[in-house]
């Protein structure tokens, strides 16, 4: 089989960068990576100007120092590297694809929110990279857009979709990623378009609702990592399917899935989906 990306010892650690290494995410994604076999932490960035540059990424995160500093320059880090594990903003994040493109080697993107131009942009850089993208690295959540494919699928129209997320007081965009993930298998099983089936506001006298609709949801409050659910709803009986995450280190797990998965795949824009496949084959 033919091997694609610069990582030729495939029995060598996986030497990860992660970028936004202050942030919430950030510091979770370090702390999984000091914590898991067969992968090193090779680099840690944050932004110029940034009040934490230049400290340990390892005591940053509330662990024993790692040796590795916060620095501003991903470029120099991730020459050296084979994967770079990013959870910032979508600008950033496509401004990382292109250097990731240049390296050749693995981009875990778990930042949402992109603008037509941004997602241009990343899938430009796919030409050369392994790019891993996803609404929601949790493999639990990919199972349940799996889930939610085959029951959009199996259930006819009878069955209205609706979609709930709730998220913690910070959170700034609205549905979620993993909302419109799941919107997006829906709308795929059922052979329609999200943008076109999408009901994401009701207020005021609405109307009745409209065949068809996927309907969204959203609650913020507190520190709620985040819960999705989806339901099937005809008149007399509701299918629920859900998911409720309790602590972010289930997307830095499934980062550190995607980054492993894709050493030596062929450059592409790659989903969870496609890990989660090779999951369940047994691969």
């Amino acid at each position: 089989m033919a091997f694609y990306g610069k990582r030729q010892d495939m029995t060598s650690d996986i030497k990860i960068i992660v970028v936004g290494a202050a942030g919430r995410m950030g510091r979770t994604l370090v702390r999984q990576v000091s914590q898991t076999p067969g992968v090193i932490l090779a680099g840690a960035t944050e932004s110029a100007g940034s009040e934490f540059l230049g400290q340990d990424a390892g005591a940053l995160a509330g662990m024993a120092p790692l040796g590795v500093r916060l620095g501003d320059d991903p470029l120099a880090m991730i020459a050296g590297a084979d994967a770079v594990l990013d959870f910032t903003s979508p600008a950033a994040a496509a401004e990382h694809a292109a250097l990731c493109a240049q390296a050749r080697i693995v981009h875990v993107i778990g930042a949402t929110g992109f603008t037509p131009e941004q997602e241009a942009a990343i899938a430009a850089a796919s030409r050369h990279a392994v790019i891993v993208k996803a609404g929601n690295m949790s493999l639990g959540v990919n199972l349940l857009a799996q889930l939610t494919r085959m029951a959009a699928r199996i259930l006819d129209a009878a069955f209205d979709i609706e979609i709930l997320e709730m998220h913690h007081r910070h959170k700034v965009d609205a549905p979620s990623g993993t909302a419109l993930l799941l919107g997006e298998a829906a709308a795929d099983a059922r052979g329609v378009k999200l943008e076109e089936a999408a009901a994401r506001a009701r207020d005021g006298v609405t109307g009745a609702r409209k065949t068809g609709d996927i309907g969204f949801a959203v609650l913020r409050g507190g520190g709620v990592v985040g819960e999705h659910t989806v339901m099937f709803c005809a008149d007399d009986e509701i299918i629920e399917l859900r998911h409720r995450a309790f602590d972010r280190s289930i997307f830095a797990r499934g980062a550190l899935a995607a980054a492993s998965w894709g050493q030596g795949k062929r450059p592409g824009l790659y989903s969870m989906a496609d890990v989660l496949e090779t999951r369940l084959q047994g691969g």
